[in-house]
């Protein structure tokens, strides 16, 4: 029977919604309604603008990288839109393009789009420009994109001197210095491939970045910024015919939102469920949750910039005040871990098995304080509601911590991250995260953190050696080294000049009805491509 939905009567906006797997005339498949708590930060589908958890979430299902990751098993390198790969030299790189895919525009792509997805539609035509976080009406004039796009895209493939076509499906990415991490660079969804044909016809880059033209197994139906994203079937995807006809992803903020909606056929699935809602949930035989930890690790960013954070002492104290396992025990049942420092066990022969956090030591951090000749003022700790699950519970939880060491932090409670981090009197603590899209800490620390990441371009933290070091490591190719600057970068930003605190591994629960047969990612990513969605579990 048609209805009313509650999102959409919340929207003004009256549509009709049939039972979710009703079938249409001509398509037989079954459409998705997924509640997730936001769709886009920055109100924009172009990934080097939307940087984020939930831009993570969405940007697989409309466009793909020359490396895909298989993000259901071990997070290792698989075959995307490159068929093979090859190592020239330390600095070169060729790739064997994949035949016959077509983007959502009904193109064929080709290496010209490869070496336009590296070239203007990241860096554009003009000089480089100083960035800084980018309005969400960035790039309403004309094609260049906004300076915080070329800032992500420098940070994220440095030294790419460009890519060269070898000849027709086959291309070099060549970088200015050497890098062994080109592979793994190419894994992550700055660089997807995208149409340059529909660039061209876009109106202007902010419209561009609404509606990218991709070749994921879903194109872009329609953004409704703040309200909901509606993907379409494309059917000429070259993986096979995705098995869903139209996913479409609805904002809601609050976790009892999403669960409600569920439990009323609203949904069908519901994103971001806190560990004690899992029984909530799965005491109805009809749903159940699926996830586990993934590759990101939950911090909270300390901005030198404040008056009373500007001491290193504070910000010491503040990391020894934090019990990082009470945190785990109590908000999240023990299904996730503390991380030794901003790094995974998958970087491998990079991975630093002696390194540990600040140690809990509330003694320790009222010495610091007293070295300090700190005297209660206040340091404001701005707090969204929830976009991290469990985090006002978490905020509470650390403020009463460092209460107890003599810390005065103040909740401020903001809207969205562009108020959060605005260069205002008073910023001082926020929460952030870190993902690794790749095993190597120039995937995860390096990826926020050093010359022209977000944390220097919004002013909040900064350190010469680091940047210096974070430049040597970038560039070296001796593996010894290498891990040697990681150790002195970690020694800089986690106990000298502390830049965060560490609080945990983040872990992503989905729920979802029990009929539908669908694995959950090790990271982010929702993947419903062909081989990952059946009806009748």
């Amino acid at each position: 029977m048609a209805r009313i939905t509650r999102r959409a009567a919340l929207a003004a906006v009256a549509t009709t919604t049939l039972p979710h797997f009703a079938l249409a005339q001509a398509d037989q498949r079954p459409s998705l309604t997924i509640a997730v708590q936001k769709v886009s930060n920055s109100n924009t589908l172009e990934t080097p603008r939307e940087q984020s958890n939930v831009g993570y979430r969405l940007s697989g299902l409309y466009a793909e990288p020359l490396i895909n990751t298989d993000w259901i098993g071990d997070l290792s390198a698989r075959p995307g839109l490159a068929t093979a790969w090859r190592r020239i030299d330390d600095r070169t790189v060729e790739f064997d393009l994949r035949e016959g895919v077509r983007f959502h525009d009904g193109t064929l792509m080709t290496a010209e789009d490869v070496a336009f997805s590296f070239g203007e539609r990241l860096f554009g035509t003009g000089p480089e420009r100083e960035a800084g976080r980018a309005s969400v009406l960035a790039g309403s004039v004309g094609k260049e994109p906004p300076a915080e796009v070329v800032a992500v895209a420098r940070r994220s493939v440095p030294g790419l001197q460009g890519i060269e076509i070898v000849r027709p499906g086959v291309v070099r990415y060549v970088a200015a210095t050497p890098d062994v991490t080109i592979e793994g660079r190419l894994q992550q969804n700055v660089g997807v491939v995208h149409s340059r044909a529909a660039f061209a016809a876009a109106e202007n880059w902010l419209a561009w970045a609404r509606r990218p033209v991709g070749t994921g197994p879903y194109r872009i139906a329609e953004l409704r910024p703040d309200v909901s994203l509606t993907l379409e079937s494309h059917d000429a995807y070259w993986g096979g015919r995705p098995p869903l006809r139209r996913i479409r992803f609805v904002e809601v903020p609050e976790v009892s939102g999403r669960v409600n909606g569920l439990f009323s056929g609203e949904f069908d699935f519901a994103c971001d469920i806190p560990p004690d809602q899992v029984a909530v949930v799965e005491r109805n035989a009809r749903f159940e949750v699926l996830g586990s930890p993934i590759n990101n690790i939950r911090i909270m960013g300390l901005d030198q910039t404040n008056p009373v954070l500007a001491n290193p002492l504070v910000r010491r104290a503040i990391t020894h005040a934090v019990d990082r396992r009470a945190i785990v025990d109590s908000l999240w049942s023990g299904r996730t871990a503390v991380p030794r420092g901003l790094q995974l066990e998958n970087y491998g022969a990079m991975y630093l098995r002696d390194w540990a956090n600040p140690r809990f030591d509330p003694a320790e951090a009222r010495r610091l304080l007293r070295a300090a000749n700190y005297r209660g003022e206040p340091i404001t700790y701005r707090l969204l509601n929830n976009y991290y699950t469990n985090q006002v519970s978490n905020a509470q939880i650390v403020v009463e911590m460092w209460r107890a060491v003599g810390l005065n932090v103040q909740i401020e409670m903001r809207e969205n991250f562009d108020q959060v981090t605005a260069r205002t009197p008073g910023r001082g603590i926020r929460d952030w995260s870190n993902t690794s899209l790749f095993g190597d800490p120039v995937a995860g620390l390096l990826r926020s953190f050093g010359a022209r990441t977000e944390a220097e371009r919004n002013g909040e933290w900064t350190n010469a050696e680091f940047n210096r070091v974070s430049d040597a490591l970038i560039s070296s190719t001796d593996m010894a080294q290498r891990s040697a600057l990681f150790r002195r970068l970690l020694e800089i930003i986690e106990r000298e000049d502390p830049g965060y605190l560490v609080l945990h591994q983040a872990a992503s629960f989905t729920a979802k009805r029990r009929d539908i047969a669908w694995r959950a990612a090790k990271g982010w990513p929702m993947d419903f491509g062909p081989n990952n969605f059946r009806l009748g579990a």
